[in-house]
């Protein structure tokens, strides 16, 4: 017979693994609900509906501040998300909301950002962009051949794919030529390097070798200080003469890192070439990025995960102004149903029809939304979504409420979209 100590220790088990489960499934239904930040507008009413077994407690003095079923509140809020309820803040500023699973578990802390009505112009418009990166980029290092017939590896173990060169012997370089050059007027001495590794500064000395095919001095290792691509622009602001585009980062093609950016710029562009897309193979726009006067369309100032963000140039703003204004959606505004993306694909600018199949509320990404092109027009002219539409704006109930950033590879009228208010975090 076994013993009371031992039943309780099988009871006391199984209710932390219980307590475990329901904690770990709760973070995958906020997760997929609740995002880490929410923006509303001020003096708007928003009904909620979670359905899910959590409170949410609101600290502090709430008078003046917000108003929950149509009453005042005036501190210490606690919500059961399992019901209906509406809000209507009356003031601008950021509220934490404390979330507890059944009243008692600490789940999350989610940001309410209570901001004023936001009115942007959506582009669509192709553009060229070109980055510079933040220091020279090591996309790898390799061999080099000495005077001496040798193979000799200088830079092996030292430089590392995804580092960021800052500095050589204590003067800040930011391009490829600029190294180059230090190396060759160095003649073989060792040099230290100041790079940047996984956000940390590291010192490294590396000893140049002279080469065998042409006597010069080198340290073995590849590089890269800037990019180009075509992509489309998302939206300007024109009241704080900004604008967003792509609706995801630019990534090196090599190391497949987000590039750390020290400036860049986005400009007009002459579409050449549409690829089609077809099922296992991406479609793609071909074109000439066109710069000099009138054509530079902004700086460049973040390259983000959620996209690039700048100052809209005068030139910019002078070739959206006869553009439409629209207010801004919340992830909240999305619903499944018809929507329309705008692009200039075909020549011309032009809103193409396609379906929100589903809407993923928490995605903090930029995967919130799976979309499908329907628009027989856009479907002749490129299968559906093709590589250079990234950052198409998603117009819904005339509001934007997002960007496309994704093909499926294997269905090429489908893909995803970010919703509008991940980009406007970043911004």
């Amino acid at each position: 017979m076994r013993s009371k100590g031992y039943r309780f220790r099988i009871f006391l088990f199984f209710s932390l693994l219980v307590i475990l489960v329901i904690n770990v499934g709760s973070d995958l239904l906020i997760s997929r609900y609740l995002p880490g930040e929410i923006k509303i507008l001020v003096n708007e009413e928003r009904d909620f509906l979670f359905n899910v077994p959590l409170d949410a407690k609101i600290n502090g003095n709430l008078e003046g501040v917000v108003m929950v079923n149509q009453e005042p509140v005036k501190d210490n809020l606690v919500l059961n998300l399992q019901k209906s309820f509406t809000i209507k803040p009356k003031k601008t500023g950021v509220i934490d909301v404390e979330l507890k699973l059944f009243g008692i578990l600490p789940i999350k802390t989610v940001k309410v950002d209570v901001i004023d009505k936001k009115r942007v112009v959506p582009v669509g418009k192709t553009i060229g962009v070109t980055v510079y990166t933040d220091g020279i980029l090591v996309l790898g290092t390799g061999l080099v051949y000495g005077e001496d017939g040798k193979k000799y590896n200088p830079a092996k173990g030292k430089l590392y794919t995804g580092d960021y060169i800052k500095a050589v012997k204590g003067k800040q370089i930011s391009r490829k030529k600029e190294l180059i050059e230090i190396v060759k007027k160095n003649q073989g001495e060792q040099i230290e390097l100041d790079v940047i590794r996984n956000d940390k500064k590291q010192k490294v000395n590396i000893t140049p070798v002279k080469t065998i095919e042409n006597n010069q001095y080198k340290i073995g290792v590849w590089v890269r200080d800037d990019t180009q691509g075509i992509g489309t622009m998302t939206y300007m602001d024109l009241d704080k003469k900004t604008f967003g585009a792509l609706g995801h980062g630019i990534t090196d093609v090599d190391t497949k890192q987000l590039i750390e950016i020290e400036t860049g710029e986005v400009v007009n562009t002459m579409i050449t070439t549409i690829k089609k897309g077809e099922d296992g193979v991406p479609g793609e726009i071909s074109g000439i990025i066109v710069g000099g006067e009138g054509n530079r369309l902004g700086e460049i100032k973040k390259n983000t995960s959620h996209g690039i963000f700048g100052e809209a140039s005068n030139e910019g703003i002078d070739q959206v102004l006869e553009n439409d204004i629209i207010p801004i959606g919340f992830r909240y505004d999305v619903h499944e149903g018809q929507a329309f993306i705008r692009s200039d694909v075909s020549g011309k600018l032009k809103d193409y029809e396609i379906l929100i199949k589903k809407i993923y509320l928490g995605d903090e990404s930029n995967k919130g939304m799976i979309i499908e092109v329907v628009d027989e027009d856009l479907i002749k002219t490129t299968n559906g979504i093709i590589q250079g539409m990234s950052g198409s704006p998603i117009i819904q109930d005339n509001k934007l409420i997002g960007a496309v950033t994704h093909v499926f590879v294997q269905d090429s009228k489908k893909g995803y979209g970010v919703f509008i208010e991940n980009m406007l975090i970043e911004e």
